[in-house]
């Protein structure tokens, strides 16, 4: 009996093959070869089929309309949308408890001695809500979307550029509610996606950074996570208020939401558009 090569598994896989292709058995080369052409011939017009429906109809990849949904979400909340640079200084990592010792330093594209790609967006908001808080006296809630950087493994899960929403209330809640404010933004937001309850769940975790998180699951993998504060990161940024907030990896989302077995087909890239290889 004959398998599928590992090359023809490659190819199938690139055109979002079915996950048992590699249990398929034949009798003989040349029928395993024959099954495979009209496979890729068959994937590879659906892919077609999905990019000219993007180019006619769409007009923005699934991500995109993931991060879009989100921002429309937030907007209805009371939300406000600022912008912040993706360079930030060693001193704001820092301040994150991330310096040379820490094991997240290894992940960070240095740029020179002072200054990185933000591997987060956290500082900057940390520096943006305290300040307009003082401004204006009255709870801030802002968010921002962006693009991160991480030397991450190149697995099925990771990127080094991906993209994060971050939303945070600073003064909004009393201590003490952090956490159901947490559920009720998660629950919020999955319902803004048109995700049932039942298709994700809540969990608890500790992180070396922010301490508790409460992150949302679906099918087992994290999608986004959120923490809450008073933090003991705080003082370092001048904040004294309780806060609540949510950060959402736009492409991790996006896999879970399609069912993708990588994220990369959604990321930022010149090899795949909304889900679909370019090499067809």
């Amino acid at each position: 009996m004959e398998k599928f090569t590992v090359t023809q598994l490659e190819r199938l896989g690139e055109l979002n093959g079915a996950k048992d292709a590699a249990e398929m058995e034949f009798a003989d080369a040349a029928e395993r070869d024959q099954a495979f052409r009209k496979m890729e011939k068959e994937l590879v017009r659906c892919s077609r089929q999905e990019i000219r429906r993007l180019l006619t109809d769409k007009h923005m990849p699934r991500s995109v309309e993931v991060g879009n949904g989100l921002e429309q979400w937030l907007m209805g909340e009371g939300f406000t949308k600022v912008v912040t640079p993706t360079i930030i200084t060693k001193d704001m990592l820092a301040k994150m408890t991330i310096d040379e010792f820490h094991h997240l330093s290894e992940q960070v594209f240095w740029l020179d001695k002072k200054r990185c790609l933000r591997p987060m967006l956290a500082p900057n908001l940390y520096v943006v809500m305290r300040e307009l808080r003082r401004i204006s006296g009255e709870p801030v809630k802002i968010y921002e979307i962006g693009s991160c950087f991480r030397k991450e493994s190149q697995g099925a899960q990771h990127m080094n550029e991906f993209t994060m929403l971050n939303c945070v209330e600073l003064a909004a809640v009393e201590d003490g509610q952090q956490v159901d404010e947490l559920k009720r933004l998660a629950h919020e937001a999955m319902k803004a996606l048109g995700v049932p309850e039942e298709e994700y769940e809540l969990v608890v975790e500790e992180s070396t950074v922010y301490g508790s998180t409460v992150d949302i699951e679906i099918n087992g993998m994290e999608v986004a996570s959120g923490s809450y504060g008073p933090h003991f990161l705080d003082s370092q940024w001048g904040v004294f208020d309780t806060w609540v907030g949510i950060g959402f990896g736009i492409e991790r989302l996006t896999m879970a939401l399609e069912k993708s077995r990588t994220i990369k087909r959604y990321g930022r890239s010149i090899t795949f558009i909304d889900g679909q290889p370019l090499n067809i």
